[in-house]
């Protein structure tokens, strides 16, 4: 491919998915091998500009769209079911007898759910608070718009399930009500930190529904479990934000202590000289910041694992002079080490000179 050819802008102007579709033909006409990140873009931009309607014709599956599919497709009642010996023949397609899997109910948003939780009857005004503002946004505000409004409608059920747990089964005839929300970790296959917790600061859309329900969950009747979950995240906000990310730091206690969206964004370019747009802080809030304070929480139960679980391996940066923990998060792979590890840890390697707020 010609480097010297400048790629054709995306024109978010276009409304009609066909017109889109054109832009995208001509694009990759001159470009005929994108990379997979690329393509996704390029799809993300005609699914984006279908409505609900064109996009149940074409059965095109998006991110919201498998969200749903995949909870089906592990409901508990719905496999049972369609099973002619019923919970027995589920755990016989599973290949074994273990009945102690835990299996996930299906979820729904009642109207009992929405009159009793408060948060619910706020997410459901958030969603239509932006589905109005979208249709007088154009270009990248509306495609950020668009992605919030998913995003919110993604995290009522995770909302409801800290309000209100599902019966999980763990044996053939007995349920229980699970509302302890204390995490066991593991390590995956790819050697990655996971936890069996129903919300865990983990999962970054976890995060971001805490966050949008702080109060609620700090202040509300909720119980220990979140009020713990909720100091957690206190101290993961000042680990993560306080020193390296203050623009993010003040973005994030503006917005939890119920300041408007025009006064935090005046306050922000007041103290910061920022001059984003209310459309970007809102990102900002649903997307980077939660992402970045699940990898930091990724990153300290990786060493509280591998310091009280099992016996990490550690080394030392030859550039910071820190020991950090030998692993994938914090040192690339290097096959001519005799450790296997590069000496120099990621975050010096990727740290620029003069970088001011990352």
């Amino acid at each position: 491919m010609d480097n010297s050819k400048q790629h054709i802008p995306l024109d978010y102007s276009i409304t009609d998915p066909k017109e889109r579709k054109k832009l995208v033909d001509k694009i990759l006409a001159e470009n005929p091998n994108p990379s997979k990140q690329y393509l996704e873009i390029l799809s993300d931009y005609i699914v984006l500009a279908m409505t609900k309607e064109e996009k149940k014709e074409k059965k095109i599956l998006t991110d919201n769209r498998m969200v749903t599919v995949n909870k089906r497709e592990t409901s508990y009642q719905g496999l049972v079911s369609k099973l002619e010996n019923g919970e027995d023949g589920l755990y016989h397609m599973m290949g074994g007898n273990d009945k102690n899997i835990i299996l996930t109910p299906k979820i729904s948003i009642t109207k009992k759910d929405l009159d009793e939780i408060p948060a619910l009857q706020q997410m459901r005004k958030d969603i239509e608070y932006w589905k109005e503002k979208e249709k007088t946004a154009v270009g990248k505000d509306r495609y950020i718009i668009k992605k919030t409004i998913i995003e919110l409608s993604q995290d009522q059920y995770i909302v409801k399930s800290a309000f209100r747990n599902p019966i999980i089964t763990q044996n053939t005839v007995k349920t229980e009500h699970k509302i302890d929300f204390g995490e066991n970790y593991y390590i995956d296959a790819e050697g990655n930190i996971q936890s069996d917790g129903l919300v865990t600061l983990l999962n970054p859309q976890h995060v971001s529904a805490i966050l949008c329900n702080y109060n609620l969950f700090r202040c509300g009747d909720s119980g220990k479990d979140l009020t713990d979950l909720v100091d957690e995240l206190d101290k993961l906000i000042d680990q993560t934000l306080k020193d390296d990310y203050p623009f993010y730091y003040d973005l994030v206690w503006l917005k939890i202590d119920g300041i408007k969206n025009a006064d935090i964004h005046k306050q922000l370019n007041d103290k910061h000289g920022y001059t984003y747009s209310v459309e970007y802080l809102s990102a900002l809030w649903r997307k980077k910041i939660p992402k970045l304070l699940s990898e930091q929480a990724q990153e300290n139960a990786l060493i509280w694992y591998y310091t009280e679980v099992e016996r990490g391996k550690w080394k030392r940066c030859s550039r910071c002079g820190e020991v950090k923990l030998a692993h994938s998060r914090f040192f690339s792979r290097n096959k001519t080490a005799s450790d296997g590890w590069y000496s120099v840890c990621k975050c010096c390697r990727n740290k620029k000179k003069g970088a001011g707020q990352k």
